[in-house]
């Protein structure tokens, strides 16, 4: 469950986390259309608080919020200042930030009209997304019977909400089926995404992702490209089938949420020693060490309080 913390920033003002409500007819809540982020606040090494990449993070809310044809009512300085200033309010040293711009209550049916945009930016601490030892251990991943969007079906670069009923349908598929997470094909039959992270696979020493056709622009996935190539490792953005991923000696999976975590096994295919790989626990390391302050050849990734 979400930790309860004091405040909530709504449409520029905190209220208590009990009085953040909005009416049974606010539209978004009929009709999926909303733009959100998730985003990470690290305690670094030398006791200060830094949220991860947060000008990335604003930016990407702002162009999903263009797709999505929404107009925030706030700057972008605002929203990234009011993501900080919600993490001190709730005196929170680490933890999860959750920016939401939606339409509210107006006219009803599926053209919106002139109901008014509101902005949500809630904040509460959350450990391992994918449960307890994924990060260490790794997880069982199983190919979802649901198809991820289809370009011109659902806009895939943009993080909007409704787009997610489909990462729900997969998830809560494989979860009654008794895996951790699920992978979905795209309308082709290649390998895309998780129901909420982007995919790495390691074979032969070379590291490969889907590139950015019809997935989602993830910045933990920019984060890992960006280790990497200064790592010098060799590194490709092609698309891969479920077939060549059965073969990987390592996979992983990124996300704001899921951080790096490894991928021990795929439709019950065991991938490599079926545990996490050297380059998996090498990229892991430096992720990090990067996020708590360590390395400061990307400070700039770092936002403190």
């Amino acid at each position: 469950m979400v930790q309860k913390v004091e405040k909530i920033w709504l449409d520029g003002k905190f209220v208590p986390w009990d009085q953040a409500n909005v009416h049974v007819l606010t539209h978004t809540l009929h009709y999926g259309l909303a733009v959100f982020e998730g985003i990470r606040c690290y305690l670094c090494l030398d006791g200060r608080s830094a949220v991860f990449r947060l000008r990335e993070h604003v930016d990407r809310l702002f162009d999903s919020a263009q797709i999505g044809d929404l107009k925030i009512p706030f700057s972008k300085k605002e929203i990234l200042e009011a993501c900080k200033e919600t993490l001190r309010v709730n005196k929170l040293k680490e933890g999860y930030i959750r920016p939401l711009a939606f339409i509210g209550e107006g006219v009803m049916g599926v053209y919106p009209g002139d109901n008014p945009v509101r902005v949500a930016i809630a904040t509460w601490s959350w450990g391992a997304y994918l449960g307890e030892g994924a990060i260490e251990k790794g997880i069982r991943v199983k190919v979802s019977s649901y198809t991820r969007h289809h370009v011109n079906v659902m806009m895939t670069k943009a993080k909007i909400s409704g787009n997610y009923v489909n990462s729900v349908l997969a998830k809560r598929e494989v979860m009654k089926m008794g895996y951790d997470e699920a992978l979905m094909l795209d309308t082709e039959g290649y390998v895309s995404e998780a129901s909420g992270e982007n995919i790495f696979m390691v074979k032969n020493g070379v590291l490969k992702t889907t590139p950015l056709t019809s997935i989602l622009p993830g910045i933990t996935r920019d984060s890992v490209i960006q280790i990497a190539k200064a790592k010098k490792m060799m590194l490709v953005e092609e698309r891969f089938t479920r077939d060549e991923l059965y073969t990987a000696h390592e996979a992983f999976f990124t996300g704001t949420a899921a951080e790096l975590t490894p991928i021990r096994e795929v439709d019950d295919r065991i991938i490599g020693e079926g545990r996490p790989g050297p380059v998996t626990k090498d990229l892991q390391a430096a992720f990090f060490e990067i996020v708590r302050g360590k390395n400061l050849d990307y400070r700039e990734w770092l936002d403190y309080l």
